[in-house]
């Protein structure tokens, strides 16, 4: 009455060799180095080289080459820029912390502090100019 399935089914899972697979450790390289890149971006705009430097080295780590640097200019507030950088290197501090790379958990928290300092600095002289 029916005729037997002669071809295996498109619902059956694939050969797992035909796909690439990374392990968990390279997922989170990738994500490390991806908010680091754009941390760097922000800091280069920001005009600090020294910083940029220590970020360009721990991308270049993680990816096995240098990162591109431009300082592309996108005309924001420096308080604006470093609320970005703070909440980029917070990123960065969190899968630095899951994958135990304390060399850029370092980075990533001095980072956060060195622009928490810096919107602190700027909202004082914000609270002066206003007096």
């Amino acid at each position: 009455m029916y005729e037997p399935i002669r071809t295996p089914s498109v619902h059956s899972p694939a050969d797992d060799a035909d796909f690439p697979h990374r392990s968990r450790e390279e997922e989170l390289d990738i994500q490390l180095a991806g908010h680091l890149a754009a941390l760097l971006a922000v800091t280069d705009e920001l005009g600090l080289a020294p910083a940029g430097d220590r970020i360009a080295e721990q991308v270049a780590r993680l990816r096995g080459a240098p990162p591109a640097r431009q300082a592309a200019l996108t005309g924001a507030a420096p308080a604006s820029l470093h609320r970005r950088a703070h909440a980029l290197a917070g990123r960065a501090l969190v899968v630095a912390a899951s994958r135990a790379d304390t060399t850029a958990a370092i980075l990533s928290a001095q980072r956060m502090d060195a622009h928490t300092e810096a919107l602190a600095s700027t909202a004082a002289e914000q609270l002066v100019g206003a007096h």
